[in-house]
């Protein structure tokens, strides 16, 4: 491990928003789901959330560019447990869904704890998650299509999302907390220890000092 490699480490989890996630409800191509999880990370999700009633979720594609190792995946057995679980976490859910009740995406308050819920990619959400969620967001559209695909959809509004939170300053210092923060760079910084480590019940050993010097340590030019 470089000080350069643990710096930017460091660096990509000072900016981890923990109230800002997805749910993909059905999304099965993997491209999709790839690239999604690749926006996610951009933006600085934290972790993910899907539901897929055909059990886990589609096998990664090269779309994510690693994506899915830095950004975490739970997934649901049903979209009641999984709508369930982000509500009682203080998130407003909000589905990326034509609607009379849809909002313009740029009208909603991403600076709060948000979720936005995406649909599978024919069907979009499903008529059960549209009525758990908090509200619609549509995307306005002045061509003959009345739709992005899924993942591009995804990034316009997680974008957005980002434009909000740097201008209310939530990218400016730390908002994991310390033990989370901690649990996930070494998770990062040594994925194959950690891994040997849960597979034993074992937990992780505190960072060394050569790694928090490394930490603090500029990059080279």
């Amino acid at each position: 491990m470089t000080p350069e490699r643990y710096h930017r480490l460091r660096a990509v989890l000072n900016k981890r928003q923990p109230d800002l996630t997805v749910l993909m409800e059905n999304v099965h191509k993997p491209h999709n789901l790839s690239a999604i999880l690749r926006t996610a990370d951009a933006v600085g999700v934290y972790q993910a959330h899907a539901v897929n009633p055909t059990g886990g979720v589609p096998t990664f594609h090269d779309t994510a560019g690693g994506s899915e190792k830095w950004v975490y995946l739970r997934v649901h057995p049903s979209i009641e447990e999984a709508i369930g679980h982000l509500k009682e976490r203080g998130f407003a859910v909000y589905a990326a869904n034509l609607s009379e009740r849809a909002l313009d995406y740029r009208r909603v308050d991403y600076v709060r704890p948000t979720a936005l819920l995406l649909g599978a990619e024919k069907w979009g959400v499903s008529r059960r998650a549209a009525e758990l969620a908090d509200g619609d967001v549509i995307i306005p559209m002045v061509g003959m299509v009345q739709s992005l695909n899924v993942s591009v959809a995804a990034a316009v509004i997680l974008f957005e999302a980002q434009r909000q939170r740097l201008a209310a300053g939530l990218y400016d210092q730390p908002r994991l907390d310390p033990e989370t923060y901690q649990r996930t760079l070494f998770e990062w910084a040594y994925p194959r220890r950690a891994a040997l480590l849960r597979e034993k019940g074992m937990p992780y050993p505190e960072l060394g000092e050569a790694s928090e010097t490394a930490a603090k340590k500029p990059p080279a030019e």
